[in-house]
């Protein structure tokens, strides 16, 4: 039975995610934007941080994955969606629940940089800086976080608590 404590409340997630909105607004005032979600834990993020956004933007979703059912990433990584639409010209903006090793960032940015979008930028909830094996550069972060393995607002431990409606921490027993 795992106990789950909770690192960040769901106000705080819910304030902040209105902060960077509010900024993606004011820098994009006047232009569209294309938000890339990476399933499956971006989903709760991209959504709510979509509802905030008063510049038109379109959204498609990509699958990848290094972590199976494992609390580590295997270091591979494989795209197992692609985008449905074309993304050249388009201001794209990637959305992210969580940033740790950078593995999977390092593949997919230069993967899309390949599709000549007018620009790309990232965009994520937590980021783990402690975990960096691969530098990214990240644009929008939501919260700075320890190393630690953490649930909820779409991140999950073998498909469990994505739903929650935090962040917190699996402290297995």
């Amino acid at each position: 039975m795992d106990t789950i404590r909770i690192m960040i409340e769901e106000e705080k997630v819910d304030a902040r995610i209105r902060e960077i909105a509010a900024q993606i607004n004011r820098e994009y005032e006047g232009k569209e934007i294309h938000l890339i979600g990476v399933l499956k834990g971006s989903v709760f993020f991209v959504c709510e941080l979509a509802k905030r956004l008063t510049v038109p933007c379109t959204m498609d979703f990509m699958s990848v994955s290094s972590y199976g059912n494992e609390k580590s990433s295997s270091g591979i990584v494989r795209i197992r969606k692609d985008l449905d639409e074309n993304i050249e010209g388009k201001h794209c903006i990637l959305v992210e629940d969580i940033i740790d090793s950078g593995r999977t960032l390092s593949y997919m940015i230069p993967t899309l940089m390949q599709r000549n979008p007018a620009s790309l930028k990232l965009c994520t909830l937590l980021d783990k800086p402690d975990r960096r094996v691969r530098d990214v550069a990240v644009d929008y972060v939501g919260f700075e976080i320890p190393d630690e393995f953490v649930v909820g607002y779409g991140l999950d431990y073998s498909q469990k608590y994505r739903n929650l409606p935090y962040i917190g921490v699996v402290e297995q027993e």
